[in-house]
């Protein structure tokens, strides 16, 4: 279900590494359902400095407005216009077309404190067992 070579963030974000400290992040599958249809994104613009679980954005879908955390710290260096210019790629596709940012890390062991897909695969059946109780 979620990518083996990803990281994520308890928030729900995943990360990507990708040459030279630089990956993609986004949405998880999870957090997708959860939000419903999304209908707007505000991405931090390139050039902006992130720090690691700081709000770097917001995401409003058909339900709520929520705040996109940042998996790590450091520099935005694109973000997915097609997806700010189409919302409904994060659902369609949330590991693939709908990456929202590109980071260039500042601190790349930051990695460390994200979870691994089997941790966090663990992690959100931990949250769907807490709601049906």
């Amino acid at each position: 279900m979620n990518p083996k070579e990803y990281k994520y963030t308890r928030e729900h974000e995943w990360f990507c590494p990708e040459a030279e400290n630089t990956g993609k992040t986004g949405l998880t599958k999870y957090a997708e359902n959860q939000l419903g249809d999304i209908v707007f994104l505000d991405l931090p613009a390139p050039g902006t400095q992130v720090q690691q679980f700081e709000k770097m954005g917001e995401i409003e879908s058909v339900k709520a407005v929520t705040d996109l955390f940042s998996p790590a710290s450091g520099k935005v260096v694109e973000i997915n216009t097609e997806a700010v210019d189409n919302p409904n790629l994060v659902n369609e596709d949330p590991y693939g077309a709908g990456w929202l940012v590109r980071l260039e890390l500042s601190k790349p062991s930051e990695l460390d404190a994200l979870m691994s897909s089997d941790a966090y695969g663990k992690y959100v059946e931990s949250l769907s067992h807490e709601s049906t109780e």
